[in-house]
Parts: structure tokens; C-alpha cells; sequence
């Protein structure tokens, strides 16, 4: 099978990779002639286990070619980004959607399969998508064949779960859903759920509402706690011995290109019937600003103006900084007077060492919950003018005898009162 690809972030290029793998010729499509020269050069420009190993196979393989324009192909993949428009709701912006559609369609033939990976709003296939298809002369169902197939894969093990996870295929006819299916039978071995594209649309953002509230009910519950001075991160523990209960973590924010812009899709189409997914987007969306305020109350009792994040992505583990509140609060405290450092060893704009980062400073904030801030060594501290964590993600193992711990359990005893500890 010839598959086009359009589009080669973190969905598109992994997909594409794997079709290669698997034995199709994949051209893989992207603007930036630069990543694209790295990419036929077997360099890769994100962070993701296995990804470029699987490229330099596709690529002995002859099976993968990147381009800067799309070539015809019994398949096309859309894998666009599909950002937040600056409107009331933050609805859908398609604008990157419709122009790769039309990016391939004097390449358009009978018979062909045009896939939309890129998540977007409820109807978008039938609304602008099948328009636009239609305007070539086609007609949908009988001889070109369209449907939304959402990601839905965890950062970080990506190859694996494009592979094994369950796969929803959402035509706009049942032909449609089968061509569809038949293209991800080349390499999914996970559950294929064949569904209408209007089914396939919502529940992809369903997914990451439902997320997105849990975050939210966690969140209050730690703004709740430390208001009353009891400890959230007990609390949640001990509801969760329920065996209906499942409460999430409290955190800094919550970022990333989908959890925190899928809900905003749902609420545009639909505003009137989704208080509650805009209420859980207004607590989220308040994090950074709380946890800026907190570090304000520990650094008025502390002498020194220097603070050290730890982490600049949105979650562990990735160099993934898109909508990430560790930039949004890192930006509010720099405008707050502070002096910001960062360290974050999977983000090349952040090219301090643990050490450089944490001279004279008189806190740390742990923002993202990479496997290297387990254990905070004293290396880093003993540069410190007075050594406190504060760990929003409630993931730091091992701090050294002379720090100062605090999460979202035992914050409001931090902030009451710094000065009952001791500093070297």
C-alpha cells in the first residue's frame, strides 16, 4: 500500500514510521524542509523510546521518504495540529486541516482513503471535511472513502500503543469505517471498533474531558485541604482504598495538545449543555496561579530572590512543552520580580545542570515528573541559600536530611511558618 502521511509531529511521524516498517511505502509530509533532510537522514526532532531506530529500519527498508509535498497514495493520513481559535469558547481551528486536505487533492483518485488522525470538534467531518471532498467531484462512500481515526497513545510508549491499542475507526458511511479499518489492519493488533465519524469525533474528547474533570476535582480538593490544614495527599489515598473510587492528582496545571484543548471542542459545540467541563477548565486553568502564590508566601520568610523549576514540560519524561503550566508559571513568577532558573533535562532550552541551577537559589519547584527529580541530590542543595522543594507532582523520592519537603499534604504547614526549620 502507498500511504501519504501529512503531518509529522508526535502522532503523524510515528504512524508513518510504523506503516513504513510494516512493508508500505510511506511519504511522509511536512513544511520544514529542514526536518525533513534530518528525517531522510534518520534523525528524528522529538523525543520518543524506539522512535528513531524504527526510522533508520524504515529507512534500509526503503520503505520511508519524508518531503515537503505529498505525492499520490492509495491512503492519506491528516495529522495536523488542530489548536484552540482565539474565540469565546476556544473552539476548533481547522485552518491546518483544510489546507493539508487541499495540500492533496489534484492527487485524488477514485477509490482512494482519506484519513483524518487530527483531533477535532464534534462534526467536523461532516461538516467541513465531506464538503471539501465533495468540491473535487467525489462522492463520499462510492468512489473516495473518508473517516476520523483518533490517536490515542500515552507520550512516552507511543510505538507500543499504536500497535496494541484498541483503534476507533469513524466513517461517514459504513464503506467508508471498512476502507478505513482495512488501512490500520496493516499494523494494529489492538481491538479495531468500527463507529460513525461523529461517534469517533466525541468520544476521542470525551476521553480527555473525563481526565481533564478528575484533574479538576483534585485540584479543589488540594486547595480545599490546605485551606482547612489537612493533608489532600492522605486524604485521596485513603478514598481510593474504595473500590469505586478513583480520585487523580493534584498538580501544577494541567498541559499538553490535548487535555488541556480537547474540552474546549466539546464546550464550543455545545456550550449551554457543559457547565461542568467549563468549570473544570476555569480550576485547572487556576493551578499555576496558585502554585505562584504559594511560592511567593515561602519566599516572603526567606532570605534571597533566585527560584529553580524543575521541569518545563507539561508530564514526564518528554521534551513536550506545548500548553505546559510549568511555562505559564515560570513566565508569572519572572514578572513577579523572582529570578527563574530552569533545569530540565529533556528540553534543549533549558541548558542549565542541576547544580547551575540550584546556586543561590532559595527554592525548587518541582513542575514535571521526570524519572531524574526522584532523587534530588545534595550536589544540587548544598548550592542552595536555603533548601526547600516544593514538589507539585507529588514525585520526589529522596531529598537529602537538610531540605525542607513539601507537597500538597503538608503545604499549608510550609507556608504558615518556614522559618520553624533549619538552614545551613
Amino acid at each position: 500500500m502507498k500511504i501519504t502521511v501529512v503531518g509529522l509531529g508526535y502522532i503523524g511521524l510515528p504512524t508513518a514510521i510504523l506503516f513504513a516498517k510494516y512493508g508500505n511505502k510511506v511519504t511522509g509530509v511536512d513544511l520544514s524542509p529542514v526536518m525533513t533532510d534530518n528525517l531522510n537522514a534518520g534523525r528524528i526532532h522529538i523525543e520518543e523510546p524506539g522512535l528513531e531506530a524504527d526510522l533508520q529500519d524504515a529507512l534500509a527498508l526503503n520503505n520511508f521518504h519524508a518531503s515537503t509535498t505529498p505525492v499520490s497514495a492509495d491512503a492519506y493520513i491528516i495529522a495536523v495540529p488542530t489548536p484552540n481559535k482565539n474565540d469565546e469558547y476556544k473552539s476548533c481551528d481547522t485552518a491546518y486541516v483544510e489546507s493539508a486536505l487541499g495540500s492533496i487533492a489534484p492527487l485524488l483518485k477514485e477509490n482512494d482513503t482519506i484519513i483524518v488522525e487530527s483531533t477535532i470538534a464534534p462534526r467536523t467531518m461532516a461538516d467541513v471535511v465531506q464538503p471539501l471532498i465533495e468540491k473535487q467531484g467525489f462522492t463520499v462512500g462510492q468512489d473516495i472513502f473518508l473517516a476520523h481515526c483518533p490517536e490515542r497513545v500515552l507520550p512516552g510508549n507511543i510505538m507500543h500503543e499504536l500497535i496494541h491499542n484498541p483503534r476507533i475507526i469513524g466513517g461517514i458511511t459504513e464503506q467508508c469505517t471498512e476502507k478505513a479499518a482495512a488501512v490500520y489492519g496493516e499494523f494494529v493488533e489492538g481491538e479495531i471498533i468500527k463507529a460513525q465519524a461523529g461517534e469517533a469525533e466525541l468520544s476521542k474528547l470525551m476521553e480527555n474531558t473525563y481526565r481533564d474533570l478528575n484533574i479538576a476535582l483534585a485540584n479543589e480538593l488540594a486547595k480545599i485541604s490546605n485551606y482547612l490544614e489537612i493533608d489532600a495527599l492522605r486524604v485521596i489515598e485513603m478514598a481510593n482504598k474504595h473500590p469505586r473510587v478513583n480520585l487523580h492528582q493534584p498538580g501544577p496545571g494541567v498541559g499538553g495538545h490535548c487535555l488541556a484543548v480537547d474540552p474546549y471542542f466539546v464546550i464550543a459545540a455545545s456550550p449551554e449543555q457543559s457547565p461542568l467541563m467549563q468549570t473544570a477548565r476555569k480550576v485547572n486553568n487556576s493551578m499555576p496561579e496558585y502554585v505562584v502564590e504559594n511560592v511567593k508566601q515561602i519566599m516572603e520568610q526567606r532570605d534571597g530572590n533566585t527560584v529553580t523549576l524543575f521541569g518545563l514540560t507539561y508530564k514526564g519524561n518528554i521534551d513536550d512543552i506545548r500548553e505546559s503550566p510549568a511555562m505559564e508559571i515560570k513566565e508569572m513568577l519572572t514578572k513577579e520580580g523572582f529570578d527563574v532558573k530552569s533545569f530540565d533535562p529533556h528540553v534543549v532550552s533549558a541548558p542549565l545542570t542541576g547544580e547551575e541551577a540550584c546556586e543561590d537559589s532559595s527554592l525548587i519547584v518541582v513542575l514535571s515528573d521526570h524519572d531524574e527529580f526522584r532523587t534530588i541530590p545534595t550536589t544540587y542543595t548544598d548550592k542552595m541559600r536555603s533548601a526547600i522543594v516544593f514538589d507539585t507532582k507529588n514525585m520526589v523520592q529522596n531529598v537529602g536530611e537538610q531540605v525542607v519537603y513539601a507537597n500538597y499534604g503538608n503545604l499549608h504547614e510550609i507556608t504558615k511558618d518556614v522559618a520553624q526549620y533549619q538552614f545551613n
